[in-house]
Formats: structure tokens, C-alpha cells, sequence
């Protein structure tokens, strides 16, 4: 499977996408239902988070992928971006770094990159989104357990169910043998093991088009199974709603669900969800510098509202805490229900 963007798929057109969000009318904006709540125009409460994507190469091509990611994607994160990233952590006080991609791991500095986060703070909270299967992907990838543990990182991983039917059908053949086999090299070393220190937390994604289950119960059962089956732990997982862009509004047009997906969104709109969400608290990097509120916003291109600081070289910490945080038809997916964001539901 290629990626929408080697297809030459509509979809890998940003504006194309933001175009057919507003279409239908769907009676209400994601700014009036903000406004109703007294949290327009939504602002940042603090920056403590930096999630960075190292690019958008990946081993794998998932369908739900809102990042377009593929072995065919080739655009990467320099070293150069990088030392302006880490300018920027080392003077802001960020307390929180979120590598993400594709498959962050594949970017030949990665390495490099957490050494160099650790050396600036023992106490940083660097996370890294590892998809499991990059590990077993290549002999030099063996080790990143290791690697993980030596840097003592926070290994954040998805997983669509602990069954390979579902996970196999949104990730690819042979995906959850792989992500099993991976699970427990981690667990071997220590990861998600009770009182290790050393935290593997797993991510739900629904496999098609409705709301995440209450996350407390996924995460009992998703506990339960994977104990029981297959021997692994982990510490705590997080359930994010899909949102409607890239490759799974691909999947909600082609499968005729797209315009009821969108309405059970805002039905379910949740102002305490919105209250929490994780733009309030995080800047999104893109693999070449520019800066956005969330992962989402950086796919469809909508840069920060602060156009003297809309790129890492040009950081300016007090205009960033004040700028207005750009909202879109999107964003009804983070603020449904129990809410959704990197770390699991907000409310």
C-alpha cells in the first residue's frame, strides 16, 4: 500500500481537506460551540510539552495514519532543525519531549537526538511513539530496548486491540505477531513491569467509525487478555479518537460514514474535554521546524498564530503563550466524549 501523497490521492492536499471538513454544513462550527463554552478563542494555559516529528518515513502504512507515514514518505528531520529544538528545550524550561513520526527510530540522528535531550536534564520526560514493529524491522533496530532503557525513556506504543484480526486489519499482516514479539523484548528489559520505573504505555485507536470505549475499562480488558495470552504487561493505556483527516477520512468517505461520523462528533461535543485539551499545553514541531498547536494541525498545515515565531529558529516563548490556537472542524474529534489527546482521554 502507498501512502495518499504517492498516490496522488486528493487527500494529500491540505487545503483539499480543510475544504471538505466544512462540507456539509453541519449547522454549528467547532468556534461556536467553543464560544458557547467561554473558550474561544482558546489559548494556551502553558508550554511544557515539545512534540517533535522526526519525519514521516515509516516501516509500516497504517489505514488510520493521520501523518500520511510509509516507507515511501522521504521527508526527515535535519540535525540542524534538531539543534535549534534543543536550543529552544534547554532555555524554555520544556518539561516533556514527544518523538514522533512515522517511525521516529528511523531517522538516522535519532540516537544522537536523546542523548543530547538527556544531557540537557535528567528530569526531561522524553517519550518516544515507537509502532513495536520497527524493532524486529532491521538487526540495527535490535537493540532499541536497550537503548530505550539506558536513556530512560517513557516507550509510548499502539496497539488496536489485543486480537491479531483487528490489529492486522488497521496495521497490516503479520503486525500483531510482530508487536507482540516486541512487547515482551521490552518487558524482558524491564519495561511495564511493575515497579521498574521504566514506563510502556500503549495507545487505542477505535478500528472503525464510532467513539473510543471508556478507557479505564479498555484498559482492564486489554490488561486481562495480553496477561493471560501472551505473558505481557504494560503500565497504562491511552484510548485517542481518530480524527477526520488524511488516511482515515480516506476510510470514512470511501465507506460512506464520513458525514455520521462527523455528526456523532459533535453531538458529542464535551466542553471539559475541550477545556483540556493538549494544545493548551504542547507545540507541535514538523519535521522541517515549522510550529503548530497539535500533530493534527502540523497535517493540515494551519502554522501557529504568531507569524514572527511560526518556526523553531525563530522561537519566542512569550508570544507563543499568547498567541490564539487555531481550531477547525478537526477538532470536534479531540473534544468528543471523554475527550481525546497524545496521553488518552482529558475528561
Amino acid at each position: 500500500m502507498k501512502s495518499l501523497k504517492a498516490q496522488n490521492h486528493p487527500l494529500s492536499n491540505s487545503q483539499y481537506e480543510l475544504e471538505l471538513l466544512e462540507t456539509p454544513d453541519f449547522g454549528i462550527s467547532f468556534v461556536q460551540k467553543l464560544d458557547e463554552s467561554k473558550l474561544y478563542p482558546l489559548k494556551p494555559l502553558q508550554i511544557e510539552t515539545l512534540q517533535i516529528n522526526m519525519g514521516k518515513m515509516c516501516n509500516q502504512v497504517c489505514q488510520h495514519c493521520h501523518v500520511d507515514a510509509g516507507p515511501d514518505r522521504k521527508e526527515i528531520m535535519t540535525r540542524e532543525i534538531m539543534e535549534d529544538c534543543l536550543r529552544v528545550i534547554e532555555k524554555n524550561n520544556i518539561k516533556s519531549v514527544d518523538l514522533t513520526g512515522g517511525a521516529p527510530e528511523m531517522n538516522p540522528d535519532f540516537r544522537w537526538f536523546v542523548t543530547e535531550i538527556r544531557k540537557i536534564g535528567i528530569d526531561i520526560n522524553i517519550i518516544v511513539r515507537c509502532n513495536l514493529t520497527i524493532i524486529l524491522a532491521n538487526p540495527k533496530f535490535h537493540d532499541l530496548p536497550e537503548f530505550f532503557k539506558e536513556n530512560h525513556i517513557e516507550v509510548v506504543s499502539s496497539l488496536p486491540y489485543f486480537s491479531a484480526s483487528k490489529t492486522d486489519a488497521q496495521r497490516g499482516d503479520g503486525v500483531f505477531e510482530k508487536s507482540i514479539k516486541a512487547l515482551k523484548m521490552l518487558n524482558d528489559i524491564g519495561y511495564g513491569v511493575e515497579g521498574s520505573n521504566l514506563i510502556l504505555n500503549l495507545v487505542y485507536n477505535p478500528s472503525g467509525a464510532f467513539l473510543p470505549g471508556s478507557q479505564e475499562g479498555l484498559q482492564a480488558e486489554f490488561k486481562k487478555k495480553l496477561g493471560n495470552n501472551f505473558g505481557v504487561s504494560f503500565n497504562d493505556l491511552f484510548t485517542i479518537t481518530n480524527i477526520p483527516i488524511s488516511r482515515f477520512l480516506d476510510y470514512l468517505i470511501r465507506s460512506g460514514n464520513y458525514e455520521g461520523y462527523m455528526e456523532k462528533l459533535i453531538e458529542s461535543y464535551n466542553p471539559t474535554a475541550a477545556a483540556n485539551v493538549m494544545c493548551r499545553s504542547t507545540i507541535s514541531v514538523g519535521w522541517d521546524g515549522f510550529l503548530y498547536d497539535c500533530d493534527f494541525n502540523q497535517m493540515l498545515e494551519l502554522k501557529v498564530e504568531a507569524p514572527k515565531s511560526q518556526h523553531i529558529k525563530d522561537w519566542d516563548q512569550m508570544v507563543l503563550k499568547n498567541r490564539n490556537i487555531m481550531v477547525n472542524q478537526h477538532c470536534f474529534g479531540c473534544t468528543a466524549g471523554a475527550g481525546s489527546s497524545c496521553g488518552g482521554a482529558t475528561a
